[in-house]
């Protein structure tokens, strides 16, 4: 029975010891990796958390997002848009969520981080593809952006 104790105490510290090791990555799990270059494909708009419709790029149009030992950069061309639009900071996959801080970025976008701090999407991956999804104040699903890796 003290052997039993024994075993079972030193099997009980590992795991409070393995539980509480930091991980410096900012990627929380070894299966979940945007490291990468990705490019928007399509976005969903979402009605009651389901898929209502789908609205596909304009010709030209093009978004693609490089993700890199925690740092994100963004770049989005629109032809019908004569605005930059680009960003740059750091990025972290928390419990299914990816959260992106931008540290500059356009005039534009910068009118947009100095009311949104840290923007946060659950994330879905499958493969080589990515959804980050929005979520409205009552925490329903209303937009998602899609991505298929391209690098």
């Amino acid at each position: 029975m003290k052997r039993f104790s024994l075993i079972f105490g030193c099997l009980f510290a590992l795991l409070i010891l393995g539980s509480a090791t930091k991980n410096n990555s900012p990627e929380n799990s070894n299966s979940i990796s945007l490291e990468g270059v990705w490019e928007l494909q399509h976005q969903y708009i979402y009605e009651d958390n389901e898929v209502h419709d789908t609205l596909y790029n304009l010709e030209g149009y093009r978004q693609v997002k490089m993700y890199s030992k925690g740092k994100i950069m963004w770049t989005r061309f629109n032809p019908k848009d004569t605005n930059e639009w680009f960003g740059y900071g750091t990025y972290r996959i928390v419990d299914g969520y990816l959260e992106e801080r931008l540290e500059y970025a356009s005039s534009e976008m910068m009118k947009i981080v100095d009311t949104v701090q840290v923007f946060r999407f659950e994330l879905e991956m499958d493969g080589n593809t990515y959804s980050q999804i929005s979520h409205d104040a009552e925490g329903h699903r209303y937009n998602s952006e899609n991505y298929v890796k391209i690098e």
